[in-house]
């Protein structure tokens, strides 16, 4: 297995902040791939790569939205992604938020160890593509490449200020799996 970790808000569908009902994608509506990512899901599949998706869900224990709602628009994405000819290996969702205390929210390596137990991976030295500080904090914690991608949360500007740095900064998906199948990361 060659696993990859992708984040998926900002990543692959349009960042929910800021223009959706609690800054969070609650219904099947508001799911919208961001222009390319289907494509680059892909061109990772056609290179060998097992996608494991790992997102923060915090707006089903603040009760924003179901367990329910979110398997529903997860449906939506593997239905769509499997009509484009994109393979998911799991989806990974962390649905407390920071006062829960859980080992799983990212910047904690949970999901990551989940995925290394029931798949047989190991994580380490692998990617983790992300849309920020939290994405890049969970993958260098669990020992991954972090690639942080600007078509979700972050700014070049704010990443200034984060202690952790990601090892790389690209526009979008599509230029984060262009740059990994050239190894050129």
């Amino acid at each position: 297995m060659r696993p990859i970790f992708i984040d998926r808000d900002g990543v692959i569908n349009k960042d929910p902040g800021g223009w959706t009902e609690h800054s969070y994608v609650t219904n099947r509506e508001d799911f919208h791939f961001l222009p390319g990512a289907k494509e680059a899901l892909r061109l990772l599949n056609d290179n060998g790569y097992d996608i494991i998706i790992i997102s923060n869900q915090g707006g089903v224990s603040k009760k924003f939205f179901s367990e329910s709602a979110l398997n529903e628009v997860t449906g939506k994405m593997l239905d769509e992604l499997k009509e484009a000819g994109v393979r998911i290996e799991k989806v990974y969702y962390c649905v407390h938020q920071d006062s829960d205390n859980c080992d799983c929210r990212k910047p904690k390596t949970g999901l990551f160890r989940q995925a290394e137990e029931e798949l047989g991976i190991t994580a380490k030295g692998h990617y983790f593509i992300g849309d920020g500080k939290m994405d890049v904090e969970a993958g260098r914690r669990a020992g991954l490449k972090t690639v942080l991608v600007l078509s979700g949360k972050a700014s070049l500007e704010a990443i200034d200020a984060w202690e952790t740095k990601p090892d790389h900064i690209v526009g979008d998906l599509m230029e984060a799996v262009e740059a990994i199948v050239k190894g050129e990361f």
